[in-house]
């Protein structure tokens, strides 16, 4: 009784005829009693229909069974049908005579006239009949105005509203075949035309083509003229099929030849009739004989495929009534003919049977909604991937907005696709040296004797001071007059210092003696190893005092006592040149010069060139021991 398309049986009607408010109380009980006994079966087998439904979906053609990407292309269609067709000459605007011409059994010719009127329904032979539903049995044709002769022509001109990629484009004609017409094609909705095939008896008077040409590689995109319908009776009316890819040597090869790929895309079609085939009768003076000849056409048919570049399956029409292409493969525009934004870590290229060419999303770790495509990266990354993200946001930066700004570091504790994934440095305004930081640890730089992340504390082995130049000094060692005088150990080092100022610092002959080395050095850099201060140095000349103390040009080190250079003794700057005489350190491993107090450091003046080569000379005449 509760089948699932069971329903009240039409006699509990109460509208039956006849039986209207009889029995009224015992039909309302009936179905009742059929709504609460069936109901819950009824349900169960919607639910089940509407199941068994979504899995009857059909698959989505452009993947295939593991959601893998494919190439994917439209249904073949007739393009043209039920589209506009715009005429330059249709007879019955105003109303006109024509005449039809047929042969009898004698052979005689035999007219019969009509007169053709838009304002008749059944006398009208408008543009629309060109491409609505073609009945053999009820044919209906569109005819242009009577004897329209070269050198003017008559025009059909078809909108296809969307680029397609052709096939073939056909004509059958109600009247005699034209002696000669051709057939254009447009790529910009119209604006300029490109012959796609010329018709004629002559091609060579008419439109100076070889009717034998050939086609080749170098010509695939150049339109032919063939006069194959010349024999074909004028009266008996005919079909003409142009084939887009019959003769050209790319058509097996479609997927990988853009030139061909181009040839058969289109946006309108234009036909041109430049001449009637009258055969001689113009000449003759008779009305009835000029009034049988125009052009008629029962269909004019476009076979070919929505051009989607092998990235959609079907064409929709928008919100603008436009018929556009339903892309995928993450690609977008009205022939799928580019990436969608974001999607440009790969170019945009043409679906082949091999391979979909998917567009890629740029990789941007979810800090940016723009990106760029880079050719030159694309690359050198072997053809994998040639995205460059554009704003990085949340204080990210480069190519894949992967590491962190200036002034900002990487938190380890969360992934690089967090938002918070940069933390801005904390560098301490004192005991650093700046407030940019190391951007993968976050260590800022600090200043002699401070350490920490961010330069907040002393290292060990100093103290705290009040000078916010040098906020951590070393803790002094003690001495033996610090433990008998508490103040003792400060003053020494004053004391200390006071008479390395009050040396002399010129340098005379016995003292020039008395020394090992003196060389011309440039101070490059500065850097701290524990009780020793490091200088970089670039030796510019040296003045041996034997032919084995020759020191070496270029750069090596400069080592000093970090007492002695806090006494200012010797007394050094960076980037400047210093005269520098010192004894050697014996048992010292250091690489590079060694000087203290001891040492004679000053600045660099040109009279010393002159004053060390007579020392030298003295010395080598053993003055030096005397």
């Amino acid at each position: 009784m509760c089948a699932a398309n069971t329903f009240p049986p039409q006699s509990l009607s109460p509208f039956r005829p006849g039986s209207q408010f009889r029995g009224v109380r015992s039909v309302v009980l009936v179905a009742l009693t059929f709504t609460l006994l069936c109901w819950p079966s009824l349900v169960k087998a919607q639910q089940f229909r509407n199941l068994f439904a979504s899995q009857q979906a059909p698959p989505d053609p452009c993947f295939d069974e593991s959601s893998k990407p494919k190439r994917c292309i439209p249904d073949f269609v007739n393009a043209a049908f039920s589209k506009e067709v715009v005429a330059s000459s249709t007879c019955g605007s105003p109303p006109s005579r024509y005449c039809k011409s047929s042969a009898d059994n004698s052979g005689q010719i035999r007219r019969n006239c009509f007169i053709c009127d838009d304002s008749h329904p059944k006398r009208r032979h408008p543009a629309a009949y060109l491409t609505d539903l073609n009945n053999p049995n009820n044919l209906t044709c569109w005819m242009s105005e009577p004897f329209v002769q070269y050198p003017q022509n008559v025009t059909l001109k078809l909108s296809l509203n969307k680029k397609y990629e052709l096939t073939y484009i056909s004509l059958q004609f109600c009247s005699a075949r034209p002696d000669s017409m051709g057939i254009y094609k447009s790529v910009d909705y119209g604006k300029t035309w490109v012959p796609f095939q010329y018709y004629s008896s002559d091609c060579k008077k008419m439109y100076n083509k070889n009717p034998r040409a050939a086609i080749t590689k170098a010509n695939e995109q150049e339109a032919l003229c063939t006069d194959a319908y010349s024999n074909i009776d004028p009266l008996s009316g005919a079909r003409v099929a142009f084939s887009t890819l019959e003769g050209r040597p790319s058509a097996y090869d479609f997927d990988n030849s853009p030139v061909l790929q181009d040839w058969v895309t289109a946006t309108d079609i234009m036909v041109v009739f430049n001449k009637l085939n009258t055969y001689g009768d113009e000449a003759v003076d008779d009305e009835g004989a000029r009034e049988s000849y125009y052009y008629a056409l029962s269909d004019f048919a476009v076979g070919g495929r929505c051009k989607c570049n092998g990235h959609a399956s079907r064409c929709v029409s928008n919100r603008e009534g436009r018929l556009e292409c339903d892309c995928k493969h993450n690609t977008d525009g009205y022939d799928c003919e580019m990436c969608k934004p974001f999607h440009y870590d790969r170019p945009w290229q043409r679906a082949t049977s091999t391979e979909a060419h998917e567009c890629v999303a740029c990789n941007c770790n979810l800090h940016a909604r723009r990106c760029r495509f880079n050719r030159e990266l694309y690359q050198l990354s072997g053809y994998r991937s040639g995205g460059v993200c554009l704003g990085c946001k949340h204080n990210t930066a480069g190519r894949h907005c992967h590491y962190c700004n200036e002034g900002y570091y990487r938190d380890a504790n969360k992934p690089i696709t967090d938002r918070r994934a940069c933390k801005a440095c904390k560098c301490h305004p004192v005991g650093a040296l700046g407030k940019m930081c190391n951007q993968t640890t976050g260590q800022c730089p600090c200043k002699d004797g401070v350490t920490g992340l961010t330069c907040d504390r002393c290292a060990k082995g100093y103290q705290q001071s009040k000078s916010p130049i040098a906020p951590c000094i070393k803790i002094p060692k003690p001495t033996s007059s610090s433990n008998s005088n508490g103040r003792g150990g400060r003053r020494g080092k004053k004391e200390d210092c006071r008479k390395c100022k009050k040396r002399v610092r010129r340098l005379k002959f016995k003292k020039f003696c008395k020394r090992d080395y003196a060389i011309q050095a440039q101070i490059l850099s500065r850097e701290t190893e524990d009780d020793w201060v490091k200088f970089s140095i670039n030796v510019i000349s040296s003045f041996p005092r034997s032919s084995a103390d020759r020191a070496r040009r270029g750069e090596t080190y400069l080592w000093v006592p970090r007492e002695d250079l806090r006494c200012k003794c010797p007394k050094i700057r960076l980037n400047r040149r210093y005269l520098i005489v010192a004894r050697r350190r014996r048992g010292d491993n250091r690489p590079g010069y060694i000087v203290d107090r001891k040492s004679k450091v000053v600045r660099w003046k040109e009279k010393w060139n002159r004053r060390l080569r007579h020392y030298i000379s003295r010395e080598r005449r053993g003055q030096c021991r005397g």
